[in-house]
């Protein structure tokens, strides 16, 4: 837990400590934060269908998605799966409308927690990043240095070990509750 971090970071002269964090699960399914989290998920995708009936019933989808968080009987839905090209051929696996609310609501809790913690120069799916920010920082290293470093990890998602990963989460967070939904999402097929 906590104490472990604090002793590695005295036996490794790192300075900050580690706090863990609480009360995050009301944050995340009350129903403002699932209101803003609903119109940032259909953010370029109110044209279709299940996007548009959510928004067109927002207020009843909302109620009842906040209601299955509180009772904790949420269950994500079944991903649709299908193959993309771009170049190489990936297997995407998309969230229903539904989950990616709550995705959103949970990062939007979570992102200024972990935000600290990143690495400065990684750019993928980060808040004031991205493709064009990369590019950027790589032109201003092109003068300095010789040889540059991209990864991709194959099949990186699928490989997370999810006892290292809940691991590691509950040496941040302390907020049970939050730990019951991150662990509902570990855990989805």
């Amino acid at each position: 837990g906590w104490q472990n971090d604090r002793r590695l970071a005295q036996a490794t002269g790192e300075k900050r400590s580690v706090k863990r964090i609480g009360r995050l699960f009301d944050k995340v399914c009350s129903f403002a934060a699932l209101r803003a989290a609903a119109f940032n998920a259909a953010k370029g995708k109110k044209n279709k269908p299940r996007v548009a009936s959510f928004i067109e019933n927002l207020e009843n989808e909302i109620i009842a998605l906040e209601s299955e968080l509180l009772t904790k009987n949420y269950r994500p839905r079944p991903y649709r799966t299908f193959k993309i090209r771009d170049p190489k051929e990936r297997m995407i696996c998309a969230a229903d409308f539904c989950d990616r609310v709550v995705h959103h609501a949970l990062c939007a809790v979570l992102d200024p927690i972990f935000e600290r913690l990143s690495v400065f120069d990684s750019y993928a799916c980060r808040m004031e990043k991205g493709h064009h920010r990369a590019v950027k920082r790589a032109q201003a290293f092109c003068g300095r240095y010789r040889y540059y470093l991209k990864l991709d990890v194959h099949k990186f998602f699928d490989s997370v070990d999810h006892v290292t990963l809940k691991s590691q989460l509950r040496r941040r967070i302390k907020d049970p509750d939050l730990l019951w939904l991150l662990d509902v999402f570990i855990d989805h097929p």
